[in-house]
């Protein structure tokens, strides 16, 4: 899993969190199983949210698409600085 990607599960989980929401509510509004939303935040998994979760998650979230990734990019390590 990428750093973004590990990045946008943690926004993610962190306005879960903040709206009172558990992992179990979350998989009910995406429509898949708890089990990928905790593969999805957990950073031994590969599994991450497609731009259509996310977008479903602002939603639903009632908030902005952009609350749910990072502000700036996130160097990948394999990047040439």
């Amino acid at each position: 899993k990428s750093n973004f990607e590990l990045a946008v599960a943690d926004k993610v989980a962190d306005m879960r969190r903040l709206k009172g929401l558990s992992q179990s509510d979350l998989a009910t509004i995406l429509e898949v199983t708890r089990g990928f939303i905790g593969q999805v935040e957990s950073p031994n998994s590969p599994s991450a949210y497609s731009l259509d979760h996310l977008n479903r998650l602002a939603f639903e979230l009632k908030c902005s698409v952009h609350d749910l990734i990072p502000a700036i990019p996130i160097v990948e390590g394999d990047w040439d600085n």
